[in-house]
């Protein structure tokens, strides 16, 4: 592989970089399954459908009108040195860059730090339930180093956590919120598990999905808990 492999653009967003107008480059690649994933065309390593060179071309066309690049996945840190070199091209446009990430690469992680502004990191259910859901043994441990890797640099993310009620319940969500509480983050996000591609034996309801929304109780204990708590339903 010669050059960063793009498989999807968002042209522009205001939701994926806090604060900034920014645009969403989505690499292919990536070491996790998960039942939820909703980029699975994203997962395989391979050839990118949008050309690298054209990308740049049109990244330096959008100086002035937007203030940051995302990169997203699949998992973008899978693409290693060669990211690195596209990020620092785009840096010297003048553009933030942001990363989310499952965190499966700490030690990359650790070699972006100069390179990245910002990231928002998968949480994605407890330490229990990782297996199943990723598909891979060692993802919940690496996530954790990679928390350890990015709050080291005193920089500026957010920890995500999908809401899928087949792998958590409202119990786990508290867990993993004191877990982050008592590791000091200050920004987190909990999404609503949209079924994009959920079979017919493992269909979950409105009310399944809602449950962690409608609790009251729930939202205000988390709330307090944090500088900064985001409910994206």
């Amino acid at each position: 592989m010669q050059d960063i492999q793009i498989g999807g653009l968002v042209p522009f967003t205001t939701i994926d970089y806090p604060n900034k107008l920014s645009a969403v480059l989505f690499l292919v690649g990536c070491p996790l399954r998960c039942a939820y994933c909703s980029n699975p065309h994203l997962l395989s390593v391979g050839a990118g459908e949008y050309d690298p060179e054209r990308v740049f071309e049109w990244i330096k066309s959008r100086i002035g009108k937007l203030e940051a690049i995302v990169f997203s996945g699949g998992e973008a840190l899978m693409q290693g040195p060669i990211l690195f070199q596209y990020i620092r091209r785009v840096r010297e446009l003048g553009f933030k860059i942001g990363l989310h990430t499952n965190g499966f690469y700490p030690n990359l992680l650790a070699d972006a730090v100069d390179l990245i502004d910002w990231i928002g990191l998968d949480f994605k259910a407890t330490r229990q339930n990782y297996p199943d859901l990723t598909g891979q043994n060692i993802a919940y441990d690496n996530m954790i180093k990679s928390l350890d890797v990015w709050q080291g640099t005193g920089k500026d993310f957010e920890v995500r956590i999908t809401c899928d009620p087949r792998f958590i319940t409202k119990s786990d969500l508290m867990e993993i919120a004191d877990i982050l509480h008592r590791r000091d983050v200050k920004k987190i996000a909990i999404q609503k598990y949209v079924p994009h591609f959920e079979d017919g034996a493992n269909k979950t309801t409105d009310a399944q999905r809602n449950q962690f929304f409608n609790d009251e109780d729930l939202r205000t204990q988390i709330n307090s808990m944090f500088e900064s708590v985001v409910w994206r339903e």
